[in-house]
């Protein structure tokens, strides 16, 4: 175990809260780590974050073959400004298509730990395999990043995180560690929930180890937030000041491109990342852009709501939307030119129809893609016509396998694209019993198991989609062992999941 992971693991086991801004940077300015994300072909996003200092400071980044550093392919400095909290973001280019790389940073006097990154693949290049995590949902108070141990273990090509990286509240039961503070509103607020959540040496050790790729839910700002709406009434003009707050905050300890940096409370997050001739990835953006919710419940002006479609028209006006129409359109186009043997497309949410209601009739909840009906059926047009469309998503913190329909309460209706959510790192979910109830409800779900926190692995060829719903047998501790639950296979040309026999 190095110094700095004995540092980490001492200081969490102080306090877990009590490990601030201030107390890492008296020992390692690196304190948050380093990180790297969206790779292309002939380059990547490198981050850090200095801490510690008030004055702009110089950073020195490298860019190596190996991991011992010796062999120093590209170089430069760049300056990291206090109004950006000291964050750097790299975006370094003219590197070889589908590689592996190191890379390191050098300021005040220390240099950081080293990392590995890796290219994307060439557009035209022909592949065997593309390796990829995806998790979401990880609440610092409910349980230890150590699903992220065994992420590492793995060996991915890169990670997807799909939401829910900070929790701005506090909630459920039994918790193993602290926020130590309140509710974050302003820039330094969330800033401090970054700080806290970053120094976690499990999820630095993830982020050190290979790219990621991001998308936000409700949690980066406020629960159930949709535009410029939040769930408890705060009127528009505060509400905005909050989500700049945030998602600068958000910029400043993400991998992200420069091209992503907010202008107040605007930031463009959604994109899309090609893996050879294999696979296309398309990061939607399911929060910024997003119609209010319909129906709210009558104590509030804004947020989810779980009820009867007959009590609320609203759920089918065809102009409401879950990614903004802009984003709709640029998806349609994305789609329409993708080329890939597989087309992924990675959002925060459950999409499939999930009936909450046992017997006659249907409840919905209104938050997710329930509660915009026509959004869904224009983009499950969209899939009918890309090669192997498959979705990805988090929020409930579950795992779900489901057929997603042209017509969800026809169950002869052809399966147009198959579904995968992946369970919380930590956050606590459903109980199983309340689940169950509803499953003779929703034929087209194939499972869905909400008493395990851990990941999902997949592993895509050519002819098949390989997913391993991997869980840990504890939170409460950071060093659990990991299993895999059950192995899902989609075939090409086949939409549809199939369990693994033996799983």
């Amino acid at each position: 175990m190095t110094p700095r992971r004995r540092f980490l693991l001492a200081a969490l086991a102080v306090g877990g809260s009590c490990i601030s801004g201030r107390l890492l940077a008296q020992t390692y300015p690196f304190a948050l780590g380093v990180a790297s994300g969206y790779p292309f072909p002939s380059g990547v996003t490198l981050w850090t974050r200095i801490m510690g200092l008030d004055a702009p400071v110089q950073v020195k980044w490298e860019v190596a073959r190996d991991d011992a550093m010796r062999h120093v392919v590209l170089s430069g400095e760049s300056l990291a400004q206090a109004e950006w909290a000291h964050s750097v973001h790299i975006d370094v280019h003219g590197l070889e298509p589908g590689r592996f790389y190191w890379y390191r940073f050098t300021a005040a006097g220390a240099q950081s730990p080293v990392g590995r990154t890796r290219t994307a693949p060439a557009a035209d290049a022909p592949l065997a395999r593309m390796r990829f995590a995806f998790a979401s949902c990880q609440q610092y108070e409910q349980g230890y990043y150590g699903a992220y141990r065994h992420i590492v273990a793995d060996e991915p090509d890169f990670v997807a995180f799909l939401g829910d990286y900070i929790y701005e509240s506090s909630w459920g039961k039994d918790h193993v560690r602290s926020h130590g503070s309140l509710e974050p509103y302003t820039l330094e607020d969330y800033r401090a929930r970054y700080t806290l959540y970053r120094s976690d040496p499990d999820l630095q050790a993830a982020h050190a180890a290979c790219p990621w790729v991001v998308i936000w839910d409700d949690h980066e700002v406020d629960n159930d937030y949709a535009d410029d709406r939040p769930e408890d009434g705060t009127g528009r003009a505060d509400f905005l000041l909050r989500r700049a707050a945030a998602y600068r905050a958000y910029y400043e300890h993400m991998p992200l491109p420069e091209r992503m940096r907010p202008r107040g409370p605007d930031m463009r997050l959604h994109t899309q990342m090609g893996w050879g001739q294999l696979a296309r990835v398309y990061m939607l953006d399911t929060r910024q852009y997003k119609s209010w919710q319909a129906c709210p419940r009558p104590n509030r002006r804004g947020g989810s709501n779980t009820l009867e479609i007959e009590k609320c028209p609203r759920l089918d006006a065809p102009g409401r939307s879950m990614l903004g129409r802009a984003q709709e359109r640029w998806l349609e186009c994305a789609l329409g030119e993708s080329l890939a043997g597989w087309n992924v497309v990675a959002q925060t949410s459950r999409m499939a129809q999930f009936d909450q209601k046992p017997g006659p009739g249907r409840s919905a909840w209104t938050d997710a893609w329930d509660g915009y009906p026509a959004a869904r059926a224009r983009l499950l047009s969209q899939l009918k016509n890309a090669a192997n469309p498959v979705v990805i998503g988090g929020d409930i913190h579950a795992f779900m396998v489901a057929k997603l329909k042209e017509d969800f309460d026809n169950p002869e209706s052809p399966t147009v694209a198959t579904e995968f959510v992946g369970t919380s790192i930590t956050s606590q979910g459903w109980p199983p019993e309340r689940i169950a109830r509803f499953m003779p409800d929703n034929p087209h779900v194939l499972m869905n198991e909400s008493r395990h926190r851990g990941y999902t692995r997949v592993e895509v060829t050519p002819e098949r989609w390989v997913a391993d719903l991997r869980i840990m047998e504890t939170v409460r501790t950071p060093d659990a062992p990991c299993s895999t639950l059950a192995t899902y296979v989609v075939e090409s040309g086949q939409p549809g999941a199939q369990k693994a026999s033996g799983t």
